[in-house]
């Protein structure tokens, strides 16, 4: 069985390795020629990872036709921002009986689809697109720290193919049909992860910290309700379980660009520095401009959109968030939806 990576970062790179286990070749596609040879000729990724080393069954190449070539199956990691341009590169490529799992989190901007929609709208066949999703740091998953995922898909046999590619003793692989649920999670978390951050570094303390995590999870919910999810999805490990683990671990990119903007550092710096895309800073205008049209209160991300590519300071946006009037502890998801928004609370 031979299996293409589209994407060499730190979780395409720790996904690779599970892979590894069962199939017989798995291809990572890499963006830099540098890297590609790095991990087919020396088993390691010198830009992530580095310390892990790589199965002999991992190879990777620079040409994204050839990492497709006899494919049996495609997993997506490439940030969300290039995704779609990955997918329509990858079209025609891809068998069409082919299994497509998207790793990639985040909201398309102006359009305001999800991951697994956009590789559907390049790949055609939505019933082979799967969505993995959960509390998993690169970093601990490459060294076989006890760690679990949900693989979610509009069709049964598509995520349990998955599960069963991925699973080990040490990677759990639970099962959903709501990959809208999983993917909203997914991408909202990492708004809220920044916005945690910026509270640490700005010196607030634990009781603040689980403040934003819970009316966070309450916002995400809110998304997931309004874009047809089931926000009993946010109680599970796309949801809550990814939170926890985004907005508190150093591992966690968002929140380290939280704490680092809390010090006057700018995302383009921060991003240059680590190698790293923050996606909650791309899913701060994504999410906000999806809310304002599916009408959703959401100012957790309306604060951090305000921070980022508005003129408001961090006090400031601290300051709105505060001001608002607490109400009912949860609204917006099923008879609460239409409270008005100058009744809600944050």
């Amino acid at each position: 069985m031979r299996i293409a990576i589209i994407g060499a970062g730190s979780w395409g790179t720790a996904v690779a390795g599970l892979c590894a286990a069962r199939a017989d070749q798995v291809v990572m596609w890499a963006h830099d020629p540098s890297i590609a040879r790095s991990i087919t000729e020396r088993h390691r990724n010198p830009r992530y990872l580095v310390e892990y080393e790589l199965s002999g069954r991992i190879s990777a190449e620079h040409d994204l036709v050839r990492s497709l070539r006899g494919a049996e199956a495609v997993i997506f990691a490439t940030p969300s921002a290039y995704l779609r341009e990955r997918a329509r590169e990858a079209a025609g490529h891809v068998a069409r009986n082919a299994p497509v799992l998207c790793l990639s989190k985040g909201i398309e901007p102006e359009s305001g689809k999800l991951m697994t929609e956009v590789v559907a709208e390049e790949l055609g066949c939505a019933e082979r697109i799967a969505a993995l999703s959960g509390p998993n740091h690169a970093e601990e998953v490459c060294r076989g720290g006890l760690s679990a995922a949900v693989c979610a898909a509009t069709e049964g046999q598509v995520a349990e193919w998955f599960r069963d590619l991925l699973i080990s003793l040490t990677f759990r692989v639970y099962l959903s049909d709501d990959p809208v649920g999983v993917e909203m999670c997914g991408a909202v978390k990492n708004v809220i992860a920044i916005v945690c951050g910026i509270a640490c570094g700005s010196g607030y303390g634990d009781n603040t910290l689980a403040m934003i995590m819970t009316r966070g999870l309450a916002e995400i919910s809110r998304l997931v309700y309004a874009r047809g999810g089931d926000p009993l999805t946010c109680m599970g490990l796309a949801g809550m379980g990814d939170l926890v683990a985004t907005c508190t671990s150093p591992h966690s990119r968002n929140r380290g660009f939280g704490l680092a903007c809390a010090s006057g550092t700018a995302l383009s710096t921060y991003e240059r520095r680590t190698h790293m895309v923050v996606e909650g800073a791309a899913a701060a205008l994504s999410v906000a401009q999806l809310a304002r049209e599916i009408g959703v209160d959401a100012p957790i991300t309306f604060a951090l959109e305000s921070i980022i590519y508005g003129n408001a300071s961090i006090r400031e946006a601290l300051e709105v968030l505060m001001d608002r009037l607490p109400t009912e502890e949860f609204y917006g998801v099923g008879k609460e939806r239409g409270i008005p928004c100058e009744k809600r609370s944050v």
